[in-house]
């Protein structure tokens, strides 16, 4: 007999394990989204009560009301914003890091949990060509990434210039909303830097933008920018860094995975003298939510900023790798070991060859939107994301082209703007998605009622 306060339930322990199971083997239901919230709390009414409501019914509510009222991220025809594609074995094995119930902001507390996470981080940060001195941490997305590694980049302009009262950080208006975000939260100002016509950084631009000025603490790029997937000049950007001698920060959350891949790794030259990065393994290096790494080139400049001193953390060994010295956060789920564990499992050739096929799949889709009549391709894409429109839609039989299609669970291909134009955006994560398939759909035709027509389409 158990002596625990909670006891295990191991019916109910094993109709989550066969749930999660058949979920893993099986995928998801592509047609779930989201439902209203008066809906939702009505039928989820009674189920925090005094007595509770059993294992067996909370389960039933999960997998009937919780789970089709969440849009599913790793189904390999939902292409809108960025997605997700994570591996059977790092689902698995997510499931096991939360049994494990690791602390993992300290080494003592996380020892061997912190060893495997810093195992996969350096394998990213020898993608990008940083030393072996380099490291970091994985955090929970590209917002706490940026922010952190931008907070470091600020303190070390503090004690070099400690004369300078407020900051400016340059960067372009096709950064991550994050970024402005973090600028807000940082209380510096933005140095706006004009984008090419693609919305692409360039030296001349940076050059124009930072004039004399000895307020600006860093320079923010981007590697793949989130609405159109656009690389910055990352060298030419570097090279003025390193003449100012200003850090450069790299939001690379959704195109940096693509240095897995020998054939797409040239198309981020200058990342290697690049001062810090973001990747987020949840998007394009196919780990469950949530997770972000986060790597600097001199990890001891983000220790200075981070680092947390307090009497309960005297015993704190500081000689060894705490990756709570290296981000905002001190309690942190170790969240890179499911990445580490599909690494080990599948191989790091198998990453490079997923991202390849991803690439192909994107060169099909492009090849047959430019010989198609019926669309008309935007821009030539540089990494994963696709724009393209429909000349003969308006803006609102856009919307419901796709409001029909996710309804149906078809296809999930959302409309963005570009360049003030009303436009539609594919952003591919998943190798399992199919060219034939993608195209075939966007060929489709909605009636004013929603019904979607593929008569026109050719079938794949």
């Amino acid at each position: 007999m158990s002596d625990r306060f909670f006891p295990v339930d191991e019916p109910m322990l094993q109709e989550v394990l066969d749930w999660a199971s058949h979920r893993i083997v099986n995928g998801p239901d592509p047609s779930h989204g989201a439902e209203p919230a008066s809906a939702l709390a009505a039928e989820l009414a009674g189920s925090i009560c005094t007595q509770g409501i059993g294992g067996t019914e909370a389960l039933r509510r999960f997998t009937e009301i919780i789970v089709p009222a969440t849009r599913a991220q790793d189904e390999r025809m939902n292409l809108a914003y960025v997605a997700a594609a994570p591996t059977p074995a790092a689902l698995t094995f997510d499931l096991a890091v939360s049994a494990a119930e690791i602390f993992g902001g300290t080494w003592e507390t996380g020892a061997g949990a912190v060893a495997a996470e810093n195992q996969a981080l350096d394998w990213i940060a020898g993608l990008a060509g940083f030393p072996k001195s380099a490291g970091g941490t994985f955090v929970s997305g590209g917002t706490i990434g940026n922010l952190s590694a931008l907070h470091a980049a600020r303190e070390r302009a503090r004690l070099r210039n400690p004369q300078v009262r407020h900051w400016r950080l340059a960067t372009t208006a096709s950064a991550h909303s994050s970024i402005a975000a973090a600028a807000k939260v940082m209380d510096v100002d933005l140095c706006h830097v004009l984008g090419d016509e693609q919305g692409r950084m360039t030296k001349s631009a940076l050059a124009d933008a930072l004039g004399q000025d000895e307020d600006i603490f860093a320079v923010l790029a981007t590697a793949g920018t989130t609405n159109a997937g656009v690389i910055d000049d990352l060298s030419g950007i570097a090279s003025l860094c390193e003449e100012r001698e200003l850090w450069l920060h790299v939001d690379g959350a959704l195109g940096l995975a693509a240095l897995a891949s020998p054939e797409a790794r040239s198309r981020f030259a200058g990342i290697e003298r690049a001062d810090s990065f973001v990747v987020d393994p949840h998007k394009w290096l196919f780990a469950p939510y949530d997770c972000c790494a986060l790597i600097y080139r001199n990890p001891a400049d983000a220790a200075s900023a981070h680092a947390q001193i307090a009497p309960y953390l005297d015993q704190v060994d500081r000689d060894e790798w705490n990756p709570a010295d290296y981000a905002i956060h001190l309690s942190r789920r170790v969240r890179g070991l499911p990445l580490w564990f599909s690494l080990a499992v599948y191989g790091t050739e198998r990453y490079g060859a997923a991202i390849d096929q991803v690439l192909q799949t994107v060169a099909a889709i492009v090849e047959g939107i430019e010989d198609s009549p019926d669309l008309e391709l935007v821009a030539e894409p540089d990494l994963n994301v696709i724009l393209f429109k429909r000349p003969s839609m308006s803006d609102s039989e856009m919307l419901l082209w796709s409001e029909a299609h996710r309804q149906a669970g078809t296809i999930l291909c959302l409309p963005t703007t570009h360049r003030g134009q009303q436009v539609f955006r594919l952003c591919l994560v998943n190798p399992d998605t199919k060219a034939e398939e993608v195209l075939f759909m966007v060929h489709s035709d909605v009636s004013t009622t929603g019904r979607i027509n593929t008569s026109g389409a050719e079938e794949p």
